[in-house]
């Protein structure tokens, strides 16, 4: 790898997520542009904790296969490298082999012949009381002090790497990094920061760009060309017919952050309060005044998830117009009918089982905040059963079953009849879980806390 001081780095990020897809005319596009590196995330928790807390994850094996060939072609005819994180939604370490393995099965259809780094990011519960009993994990809000009990019942658990363990993967000449849960940042911003660029502009570009597209005129063409340098960074969509405008860049900031003028990495914290935003012309963006204050303290954050029961799901829908005219009623006329049904079929007592219902059409977004606007035309009914264990969970919305069907209100001298999505109605979901962990551990090394393995240019 070149090793030469550069006066910029040229970032290609070609969607907000592999397995997204795109149009491959915009890899052309970022070729012809010229570029350094390319670099995409491979993750979220954005989708709820079952990804993390099943080791599974939310993109289709074909869907990553076909993006991964798109970029592993890509990487190779420039000669650059390429930079996954979160790789399997959750970065834990099934979903890096998971990749690893994708990948290994592209390279060798395309006749390729890259070395390939794994950086593994989970965490065991033992180490982490080690840290919990040195006094180094620290809650965020708004979750509380930690203790061990919660980090025992996590089935799994990783850390939030930086740069740092995708930096010294590259250092030891891996052309492909394959990383586990990383910030989405992160994973634009260490190429970059390796070559010796700012971290006040590389943290902010990589910030813009780390879902893509996003922050363009036309979201869903694709992603974004990014050249950063030492007093600024550019940056402009890979489909020509899409705009970055000052308004578009500067309001990325807002998008998940807490104040949309900091941003905490795990050495320190994106200020961007003095910012300027320049159109250069009528779709390509500079930015300049960007920030970076170094932390005393470096620290990684932890996700974990447990399993919380084993759910099962039924649904129905209602078009009767005299429920509808009171459906809320109906809906508490349900749950006390189902209690009570429940205690007298299965002897269960409601601390022993839980149930939500969801009426959609009529509240199930926004609950007591939706604005009345009068009785709705029909509504589907969601009943989701959570129970210590799936014969239970499904016991539960057996009961239910024929409520969910023919349950009248007190004013009906008949029947209704509604409708189930499904047969059978009832759907198993298997467990179910929840994220308990919103802590940082404070680092002994930024990459101690992770794993790496390279392997050969032979060996994915």
């Amino acid at each position: 790898m070149n090793d030469r001081p550069v006066d910029r780095v040229r970032v290609l990020t070609p969607s907000g997520m592999l397995g997204a897809g795109w149009d491959e005319a915009t890899i052309e596009r970022g070729l012809e542009l010229g570029i350094d590196v390319i670099t995409i995330d491979g993750g979220s928790t954005d989708s709820g904790p079952s990804y993390l807390g099943g080791s599974r994850p939310k993109t289709t094996a074909k869907a990553v296969a076909r993006d991964l060939r798109s970029l592993l072609k890509a990487a190779a005819r420039a000669d650059v490298p390429l930079i996954v994180g979160s790789c399997g939604t959750s970065g834990t370490d099934n979903g890096v082999d998971w990749v690893a393995g994708i990948a290994a099965d592209v390279m060798s259809e395309e006749g390729l012949n890259l070395r390939v780094a794994r950086i593994y990011s989970e965490q065991s519960a033992g180490d982490l009381k080690e840290a919990l009993g040195e006094g180094r994990i620290h809650p965020l809000p708004p979750l509380g002090e930690l203790d061990a009990e919660t980090l025992e019942s996590c089935t799994h658990i990783v850390g939030l790497m930086g740069h740092e363990p995708i930096v010294e993967a590259l250092e030891a000449g891996a052309q492909v990094v394959l990383a586990g849960r990383a910030t989405d940042t992160a994973v634009a911003a260490a190429y970059p920061l390796m070559k010796g660029m700012p971290a006040g502009p590389t943290w902010h570009a990589a910030k813009i760009v780390e879902c893509g597209g996003q922050a363009t005129s036309n979201p869903r063409t694709g992603g974004v060309y990014t050249v950063i340098d030492h007093a600024g960074f550019t940056i402009q969509p890979l489909d020509p017919a899409a705009a970055c405008t000052p308004t578009l860049v500067a309001a990325h900031m807002l998008y998940e952050t807490v104040n949309p003028f900091l941003l905490r990495e795990p050495d320190g914290t994106l200020d961007v309060r003095d910012a300027t935003y320049t159109a250069l012309d009528d779709r390509t963006v500079r930015v300049e005044g960007s920030r970076f204050d170094v932390a005393d303290q470096h620290t990684i954050k932890l996700e974990g998830a447990r399993v919380t029961g084993y759910e099962t799901l039924s649904f129905s829908a209602i078009r009767d117009p005299l429920i509808l005219r009171d459906i809320d009623a109906w809906a508490g006329l349900m749950h006390t009918v189902l209690r009570d049904r429940v205690r007298q079929t299965l002897g269960l007592e409601e601390h022993e089982y839980a149930f939500d219902l969801r009426l959609y059409g009529h509240n199930a977004v926004l609950g007591h905040l939706e604005p009345d606007s009068g009785p709705p035309r029909e509504v589907g009914v969601m009943l989701l059963v959570n129970a210590p264990d799936q014969a239970t969970a499904t016991a539960v919305a057996k009961v239910a079953n024929p409520l969910m069907l023919h349950l009248p209100t007190p004013s009906m001298d008949y029947l209704p009849s509604l409708a189930f999505a499904s047969s059978p109605a009832e759907v198993e979901r298997g467990a179910a879980y929840e994220f308990v962990l919103n802590h940082v551990v404070d680092s002994v090394t930024p990459t101690a806390m992770f794993r790496l393995e390279i392997g050969e240019p032979t060996d994915a």
